[in-house]
């Protein structure tokens, strides 16, 4: 599974290291607070469920950091980045 994280596509895929990191930490806080997985892993492993849900791109960063769906769909701040900073 971190075998994906060592591989350039992932990382070209986002557009770099950093960008990586943070959607990787975004995505495990929702996940973490209930936010429900966009695929389906088996075994349910919450770093899979991220790793994968970028390689099928259901979800990526915006300009100002927040995550949105691969699909143009954009969600609320519970639904992918877990609670809204001001609750």
């Amino acid at each position: 599974m971190l075998d994906e994280l060592k591989e350039e596509e992932i990382v070209n895929k986002v557009g770099g290291r950093f960008k990586l990191s943070t959607i990787i930490q975004k995505r495990m806080v929702a996940l973490n607070t209930g936010a429900p997985p966009l695929v389906e892993v088996r075994g349910g492993d919450k770093m899979a469920i991220v790793l994968q849900e970028i390689l099928q791109d259901k979800i990526f960063l915006d300009t100002s950091g927040n995550l949105h769906t691969g699909d143009g769909g954009e969600y609320s701040g519970e639904a992918l980045n877990g609670p809204a900073a001001d609750e």
